[in-house]
Formats: C-alpha cells, structure tokens, sequence
C-alpha cells in the first residue's frame, strides 16, 4: 500500500469531485420519484391545512451567455437561508448546453462570502479542499450532461446543516462557432426528518497518474485498501456500506469498472460502465453495498485514444479518472493513485497499467448528524425561495422550435457542421467517427453531405435522414425541431441532441432547416 504523508494528502483533500457519463440510449432519467415543487414560502406544512412530507425547492442560477469557442471556470452560489437542516433525498441539475462539468457542495453561509450568482473563483479564494471540510458533498454533474437527477435510495439522504448555501466550481466550453445562451436550475427533492434513515459521507476515488498513450486503447488501475484507513480514522470497525457511485472521465473515456477487494467477494464486479457520451451516469445501490467483509475497492479506467499524442490528467483536451462515492460511513475518505503506474500487461488490444494507491480517511464532519427527535417530531420545513424561483418547475417546458426564426448563420454545411454538429453532436462521442451511433459520422469533414442526404434512417420512419429540399420530410429536422417526434408507427422517440430537455435554440434549428431547404449543398 502506497501512503502519503498528512501534508500531502490534507492538501490534496477534495472530496467533492466531477463526475462521468457513459453512453446509455436507452435509459432516460428517472424524475418519477420527485416530488412536485413547492411553493417556495418557507413553510412548515401544507398550506391547504394536512401536513406534507417532502417538498422540491428549485433555483435558477441564471442565463450565462458563452462567446463562439470561450471556455471559463467560474463558481456559482445559492445562500437557501435555511433556519433548519434540510435533508435531501434527490437533486436534479438542468442546462441548455455548455456545462462541461460542475462539482456542488453545502458550506456555511459565511463561507467565501459574496452575494450569489456567478463570480470568479479565485475573487473569493474559493477552494474545494475547505468548502468540503466545512460542509459535504451534495452532487457533481455527469460530463456534459444537460439533464440529471440523482435519486437516492428511500431514506438515505445528504443533509444540509443550518444556515448553509450550495456552492460549485463550474466549467463552461462552447464549442460552437455561434454564442450560446444557457441557463442553469438545480431543485433539491427535501423529505421530512422522520423518513431519515441513514445520512451519507462522500468519498472519491482517483487515478491522477494518467499517460495515456496515443493510438491504441489502454486501461489504468487502483487497488486501494481502506479497512485500515478507516478504522484509524474513526476508532472502530469498518462498517462503509455504498450507496450511490458516479465515474467521470472525458472524451476518450470508454470505461470504467469498481470491483470488491479481498474477503469471499474478492474481485466481484459492483459497477460497470461502457463507452461516452453526454448522459447521465451515476447508480444507486439499493439495498446498499457493505464492505464490511471487504478490505477495499479495486477501480479503472479506460481510454480509446486515437489521438497522435500522449494524453495527461488535466481539462480541455486532458483526461481524468474520478469516481464519487456517497456512503454511510463515519469517514470522508480522498484515494487515489498519484505516482509510480507501471505496465503490466495486455488484454487483447488494450495496453494495461497499475499504480499503487493511496488512502487519507479522516472523521466525517461534526454537523453530518441523524436528525434530532425534535426535527423528527415537527413538521416539514422547507427554505423560503427565492422571488424569481416561486413556482419554478425543475426542468423547463420543451417548446417545438419556431419555423419563422431566423438562422443563426448562413446555411452553408461548413456553419451546420461548426455552429451544430461539433459541439451537439459529436463532442459528446455519441456522433464521431471512432464508434459512431447508428452508424452516422458527423465529425469526418470529408463525405459528410453524402452521409446526411444517404445515410438509412434507424428509426422506424419512411422519412430520409435528409430530403434536400424539404425540412418537413427530413427526420434530422423532425428530431431536432419538434419536441415529440414521431416515427412511421404515430410512436414517440426522443428528440436530438441526446440527454437534453429542451430543443436546440431557434436559431440553431432554423439553421438546420435554411440548409435543407437550399438543397442540402456541400458547401
């Protein structure tokens, strides 16, 4: 076992931390077990006279307008103004786009002070080490991912103390060769102190020590043994059971595993994840892992780089290697691999790589407490919202694109491929061209009229891909144009791009109609 002295590993400590997503078509978010939002008036109960037992406060943080190709990292805050501790069960994070990844925590209200909205980091000297000592993890975003919902298991929750506010680190990239106006709302899905079963701790799991090599497929792993941390940090046995697990790599990430390590489930496979693109990725465990007969996890990662270049840890065209976990556990634990990886095999045409891991567990934080017999006694309390977030529904209304607007370029395939395709489409690897989605390449420059005006159509739909000439009889503007396509059979399928809740932007689409309608030219 690989150790790190207290310096290093306290000042590496970040427990919050970002978050993946892998390519998963089939399976939408499960929004069905949150309830409706509240009325936002600080109330205690419900205001027609019964008593209510859970309660959805929403927030927006705000339309950020993004340049052609800016990319910034931000902080973002929202002060609830909770007199009481709050428990939430779920939390859903919703943009329009251009929201690489973002990692929230709850810190103390006084905490990087400054009013709410979007500020500069370092203005503030925010720093994801202390705000997670000082409060707790309460979610981190699927890469790219417009749409999310993290449902907890029944019970378990992330308790947010008195008088806390939501803060995050965020990183924007607009890719587009257009602007992009994107808003951002978070909604916490609140449960009444009694239906409190058991409140989660985080931890991470990280492999820094990445070089990926170029041109082939490779995989790294940790075997990091905890029990020992563990019960160090609190004085007793190791008694971590896994309740909710989310991996973030970028865009040459196809994979990712978390295996048992040691005791009669040694090597046991408890998650599993393949491929990328801009979905959501976390898994509940329910009924929870426990470890207790276990001395460890085992994780890794995988990356298909058909780049000419080695890739490192870091943002931007970088990789990275996190995986969050919420756990009952009476430790906040950072692990990780940051040195020393070696080679040390194959497995078919997949290069293989180890490094030792190291543990720093130190005791969960003081305020991360069951709710008291008072709490459990009294009623629901829910923070007053906001004036703007009054009645604000955590995802926002689809609304079929307008035929009239104008487009936010002109209609060459050159804008529809920078202005659309580029960062819609094929960043988020659903659409490129090492392992294309339904077999339709929208990155290789070279053929791609062709492909869009002959490519066969999937869906059940006597539609083309692309009629030039005629948007309406186009199935890539159906997808992109309408908020319940639907296909030769009167079924509804899901619109484009993947994993968003709204349509592209008027202009956006009305682009891909002025480029059909001239003939679908290559040009």
């Amino acid at each position: 076992m690989h150790t790190w002295s207290p310096a290093s590993a306290a000042a590496a400590l970040t427990v919050a931390c970002v978050l993946a997503s892998a390519c998963n078509r089939d399976e939408p978010a499960d929004t069905e077990a949150l309830a409706p939002a509240s009325t936002g008036d600080g109330s205690t109960g419900d205001p027609t006279g019964g008593e209510i037992d859970r309660a959805t406060l929403v927030h927006s943080f705000g339309v950020q307008t993004l340049a052609p190709l800016e990319e910034t990292e931000p902080c973002v805050q929202w002060t609830l103004r909770n007199e009481q501790a709050i428990y939430v069960n779920a939390m859903t994070l919703v943009n329009d786009g251009g929201y690489h990844h973002s990692n929230w925590l709850a810190v103390p209200e006084d905490k990087f002070a400054g009013p709410d909205g979007f500020f500069p980091c370092s203005e503030r000297g925010y720093d994801e080490l202390e705000a997670a000592i000082s409060g707790t993890v309460i979610f981190a975003q699927s890469t790219q991912s417009r749409e999310e919902v993290q449902q907890l298991p029944a019970g378990a929750v992330i308790k947010i103390p008195p008088r806390h506010k939501v803060i995050a680190g965020v990183h924007l990239l607009n890719l587009a060769s257009v602007a992009l106006q994107t808003e951002l709302r978070m909604a916490l899905d609140i449960i009444h102190p009694r239906d409190v079963e058991v409140v989660l701790s985080p931890f991470r799991l990280t492999y820094y020590d990445l070089a990926i090599p170029p041109q082939r497929r490779s995989r790294f792993t940790g075997t990091c043994s905890l029990a020992d941390a563990y019960t160090g940090a609190v004085g007793g046995e190791f008694d971590l059971r896994l309740y909710h697990v989310l991996p973030h790599t970028h865009y040459l990430g196809d994979h990712f595993r978390l295996e048992l390590v040691g005791g009669p489930r040694d090597g046991e496979v408890v998650f599993e994840k393949t491929g990328f693109d801009a979905g959501p990725n976390g898994r509940a465990f329910d009924p929870p892992l426990a470890l207790a007969d276990a001395d460890g996890l085992r994780f890794s990662c995988g990356y298909d780089n058909w780049r000419d270049v080695e890739i490192g840890w870091g943002i931007g065209d970088q990789e990275m290697c996190v995986m969050l976990g919420l756990a009952d556990s009476r430790a906040i634990m950072d692990i990780g691999v940051r040195d020393n990886t070696k080679p040390v095999g194959v497995d078919g045409d997949v290069t293989l790589y180890e490094g030792p891991c190291g543990v720093l567990a130190l005791p969960e934080n003081n305020a991360q407490t069951e709710p008291t017999q008072e709490e459990k006694d009294g009623p629901l309390y829910v923070p007053e919202a906001d004036p703007g977030d009054v009645d604000l529904e955590p995802t926002k209304r689809c609304v079929d694109a307008d035929p009239a607007a104008a487009p936010a370029a002109a209609p060459t395939l050159a804008n529809l491929a920078s202005a659309i395709f580029t960062p819609n489409c094929t960043f988020s690897s659903c659409h490129d061209a090492k392992s294309p989605a339904a077999g339709l390449d929208l990155q290789t420059t070279a053929g791609l009229r062709d492909r869009l005006v002959g490519h066969p159509v999937a869906a059940a739909t006597p539609l083309a891909l692309v009629e030039p000439g005629v948007p309406e009889d186009s199935w890539l503007y159906q997808l992109t144009s309408r908020c319940e396509p639907t296909d030769g059979q009167g079924q509804a399928v899901r619109t484009m791009p993947y994993n968003a809740p709204t349509l592209l932007p008027d202009p956006s689409v009305a682009l891909i109609r002025a480029w059909i309608e001239s003939g679908a030219q290559d040009n």
